[in-house]
């Protein structure tokens, strides 16, 4: 792992305007912590910062800090804040370390080669997780591990305990079937079944106008039949007089 020397002084100054007087000058505010020693505000040069940032096994770097007043200390950067909107750096935890202790680091994980299962079965791959936790000493962190995928085919896989790890210096954290990247098999686009029969469209519902009631009442049954009138009956002749 490679290291970098980082020079600072202490920071006296609090607060949010003297903070941002810092950073306009091109500082970053910081504070040195962990070990045996006292949390030490600092403030450094960010062009010191930039090459932990380059990279993706840049935040891993060892950090030989020297800060004016104080002894060289060996340190790793732990967390940093940025600006969210324009993404400039706002502060940075150092944390110290010592050569003999183990600590636990996240170190990339990259794949090399075409899969087989790609070229010749038309498969698919895909990288699943790009990072791996693993416990060493600072000076035992590697800066990336490498995979080879170019024999998996469909349906293989390669995951955390494939990792080529020195168990004498490096202990794996992360869950050891956790996969790391696999081919699979294309996925198929669903097919709209012919329809057996022509949909029957549902006849709309009468409608019930409400209006007049036509002469076969409102329930559909027909009225009697008005009775007709009698005939009235025809007057008899009168008989002739005799004479």
């Amino acid at each position: 792992m490679q290291q970098i020397v980082i020079q600072g002084k202490k920071r006296d100054d609090r607060g949010k305007n003297a903070m941002r007087r810092l950073r306009s000058s091109g500082s970053i505010p910081g504070v040195l912590y962990g070990g045996t020693g006292e949390a030490v505000p600092v403030v450094i040069e960010a062009q010191q910062l930039a090459p932990l940032f380059r990279t993706e096994s840049g935040h891993n770097a060892l950090l030989n800090v020297k800060i004016e007043g104080l002894t060289e200390e060996l340190a790793v950067l732990k967390d940093w804040q940025r600006d969210p909107v324009q993404g400039s750096l706002l502060h940075v935890d150092l944390l110290r370390v010592a050569k003999d202790v183990r600590m636990r680091v996240r170190v990339p994980v990259h794949t090399t080669g075409d899969p087989q299962g790609v070229k010749l079965q038309g498969g698919v791959f895909e990288v699943i997780s790009r990072e791996v936790e693993i416990e060493c000493l600072p000076m035992d962190i590697p800066e990336e591990f490498r995979m080879d995928v170019s024999g998996l085919m469909i349906g293989k896989q390669i995951r955390f305990s494939d990792l080529p790890l020195d168990p004498a210096k490096m202990k794996l954290v992360s869950e050891a079937r956790t996969v790391i990247a696999h081919v699979v098999a294309p996925k198929k686009e669903e097919e709209v079944a012919p329809e057996a029969a022509a949909a029957v469209t549902p006849a709309e519902p009468e409608v019930i106008k409400k209006g007049k009631k036509e002469e076969e009442g409102e329930e559909g049954a027909a009225p009697a039949e008005k009775a007709e009138k009698p005939a009235k009956p025809e007057k008899a002749e009168k008989p002739e007089k005799k004479k």
